[in-house]
């Protein structure tokens, strides 16, 4: 048993540090000749963006919803834990030849999604770009109105309608003030044009007085 604890275990642990210690070597190099071509990737996607879109959100669509919630969010720790679905979606991207899917689910297979996480989050980050064009933030309802709210807008109507009312009455006081100015001055017209019609009278009576000559 002490042998065992001394040389077999110690031994097979140093074998799988150095297995571990080349896979993530190896993981690098694969993220910095994926990094090297991103330019190019990036290039060819928005050629063929629009291409590309209905096969994308069908995918999108299809998949499940750790899936989803990691392309919009791209966190490691979500890469970890679903690893396998994750490289399941990129072989269906690889399907229709979405620009820098083939080699990061070559990646991916060969090392681990969490191993190649920049290429693969690159990925996703252009399978974004469909999905919030698709998804369209739906407009934020109103709230609805507090009962001191509505009270306000209530008082405010009542206010309105009462300046509305004193309005209308001052134009109706104002037309009858307009009325009885009118009828007055006609009043004062009426006497003047009387008196002139009467004086012609006088003078037609004033010879008739005047005494025959013997």
């Amino acid at each position: 048993m002490g042998y065992w604890k001394t040389k077999v275990l110690p031994t097979i642990k140093k074998v799988f540090e150095n297995k571990g210690s080349i896979k993530k070597a190896e993981a690098a190099e694969a993220c910095k000749t994926f990094d090297e071509s991103k330019e190019s990737y990036a290039k060819e996607f928005e050629e063929k963006k629009a291409e590309y879109q209905v096969k994308v959100v069908e995918l999108y669509e299809a998949s499940s919803a750790e899936i989803k919630t990691l392309i919009k969010e791209r966190k490691l720790a979500a890469l970890k834990k679903y690893s396998a679905a994750v490289h399941k979606f990129l072989e269906e991207l690889a399907k229709i030849d979405f620009p820098g899917s083939k080699p990061v689910s070559e990646a991916s297979s060969k090392y681990g999604p969490a191993y190649v996480s920049g290429p693969v989050f690159f990925v996703f980050e252009k399978v974004s770009t469909y999905i919030v064009t698709e998804e369209k933030v739906a407009e934020p309802t109103p709230p609805e109105p507090t009962p001191a709210k509505v009270e306000e807008e209530t008082s405010s109507r009542k206010e309105k309608e009462i300046v509305i009312e004193e309005e209308k009455k001052e134009e109706v006081v104002e037309v009858k003030k307009e009325e009885e100015v009118v009828v007055v001055e006609e009043k004062k017209e009426e006497p003047e044009a009387s008196c002139g019609e009467e004086k012609p009278k006088e003078e037609e009576a004033a010879p008739a007085a005047e005494p025959a000559k013997p």
